[in-house]
């Protein structure tokens, strides 16, 4: 779709308000809205201006003017604005110079895709997200300088079983039980249904909707691959309507990895997989049915595993599902089926064009943009290196002797630790000039001051309840 295919729809659709859309760099939308009269073909190429020192990890306050650039070929219109809204998801360049802006996260994933293509290596990339999410029914939370606490409540929620609901009607999944009853302990079938219809409206395409395995409304949506810049552009979608939906009908969705305690984290399990030509650069005579492509892509991915954790689990939170011993996967290793490892190739299917590896690491507290470029850097980086990846790990992880466990490397413990990682080990992120020094200095100067540093810094409250009476 180009300009003028986006104003026949908009006066097609009665459009009365266009509304621009871009990323800040940890990864939320952001927006600003104008009349359909300010939209012409022009737009497209001159842009629109605004503040770039108020976008975080943005520009500072003496060279705050920014443009935005819309992507004709992201032209949606909102499934939730009441007057006709025309969306263009837009590019980020710097109004003298015109260039593009390297702290744009849509930037680097373009780049990641150009760099994929210049390499020879292959000419397409497919990403194939499987986000999880909660569905609450109520969250409080408070973080000052006297108090801190937060409070989660959902119908759904095995702490209610005991609840006056007048009545209580029970069927609420026990804690790691969640995975999959039908109603009505399952609650929440129609509120994903409508989740699923809407993005279909959309033009996503989606493969399945469920609920999973934590109590208290955990779920999960998959999307079918696309090509990774068209999925970050879907991802941010994905977000944005399951967040509007549930809220119309008294929800909240949250995608934070780990919001309640002793039950199943939210990750994000990511399908990869490299095309050339038209065909699948993975599949193969090898194990499990993959290249030796395949097998050295996965050697690129667990080497720079720690490292790519910082885009792809960067939060602190993050790490509060990266625990070793419970059924995270956090051990960089790999397998077919087997899925404590943090690379599984997936055994669905004896179809070459379904090859694919599966990092299970990552979660969808994430920019889309920088961590699926991030992992495609590192699979490519793999490739060009001839990262043996070593045996796989067929055997179940938490089964073996403290010996053969000890020599299995494991995936950061922390925030702190995924960011000194990034800081020792980005050469293959610079390559292609697909992240710059400037972005990586920028995200690890961004999270140590406005993440790590403060959660280090304040008392937690289960510290009162250990050391209080000391």
């Amino acid at each position: 779709m180009g300009p003028s295919d986006v104003l026949t729809m908009a006066k097609e659709e009665g459009v009365k308000i266009v509304d621009i859309r871009f990323m800040d760099f940890p990864g939320v939308w952001q927006h600003f809205s104008v009349p359909i009269s300010e939209l012409d073909e022009g737009s497209f190429e001159d842009g629109f201006g605004f503040d770039g020192s108020s976008i975080r990890g943005w520009q500072p306050i003496n060279a705050s003017d920014m443009l935005v650039i819309p992507d004709a070929t992201t032209a949606k219109i909102d499934p939730f604005f009441e007057a006709k809204t025309l969306v263009l998801i837009g590019n980020i360049v710097d109004p003298v110079t015109r260039e593009s802006y390297t702290r744009d996260p849509r930037f680097i994933a373009q780049k990641a895709e150009n760099y994929l293509k210049s390499s020879g290596i292959g000419d397409a990339v497919f990403i194939g997200p499987e986000a999880e999410f909660f569905i609450f029914d109520n969250i409080r939370f408070e973080s000052s300088r006297n108090m801190a606490f937060y409070e989660i409540d959902s119908v759904e929620g095995n702490w209610n079983t005991g609840r006056e609901e007048e009545p209580n009607l029970g069927y609420k999944p026990r804690h790691k039980e969640g995975y999959f009853p039908v109603p009505p302990m399952d609650k929440f079938q129609d509120l994903r249904s409508e989740m699923t219809l809407v993005l279909e409206s959309l033009g996503i395409d989606i493969e399945a909707q469920h609920h999973e395995v934590a109590t208290a409304g955990q779920a999960e949506i998959d999307m079918r691959f696309k090509p990774l810049l068209q999925m970050s552009d879907q991802l941010m979608w994905f977000k944005y309507v399951l967040k509007n939906v549930a809220y119309r009908h008294g929800h909240t969705v949250t995608f934070m990895p780990k919001p309640i305690f002793e039950d199943n984290g939210t990750g994000m399990h990511t399908h990869i997989s490299i095309w050339k030509d038209g065909n699948p650069l993975f599949a193969g005579d090898k194990y499990a049915g993959i290249s030796q492509e395949a097998l050295w892509a996965i050697g690129g991915i667990l080497a720079h595993a720690r490292a790519v954790c910082a885009f792809s689990n960067p939060t602190t939170n993050s790490y509060k599902r990266l625990v070793p011993g419970f059924e995270a996967p956090v051990n960089l290793a790999y397998s077919s089926r087997n899925r404590s490892a943090a690379v599984r190739i997936p055994m669905y299917s004896d179809n070459p064009k379904a090859k694919r590896l599966e990092f299970r690491t990552p979660d969808p507290s994430c920019n889309g943009y920088l961590a699926f470029s991030a992992i495609l850097m590192a699979a490519l980086d793999g490739i060009e290196n001839k990262i043996d990846p070593g045996d796989p790990l067929d055997k179940n992880i938490y089964d073996l002797p403290p010996e053969e466990l000890a020599v299995i490397p494991s995936a950061p413990g922390s925030l702190d630790e995924a960011i000194k990682a990034l800081s020792e080990d980005n050469a293959f992120l610079l390559k292609g000039d697909v992240f710059t020094k400037d972005a990586i200095e920028m995200w690890i100067e961004y999270k140590t001051e406005n993440e790590v540093n403060p959660v280090k810094l304040r008392p937690h409250p289960h510290e009162f309840y250990l050391y209080y009476d000391i």
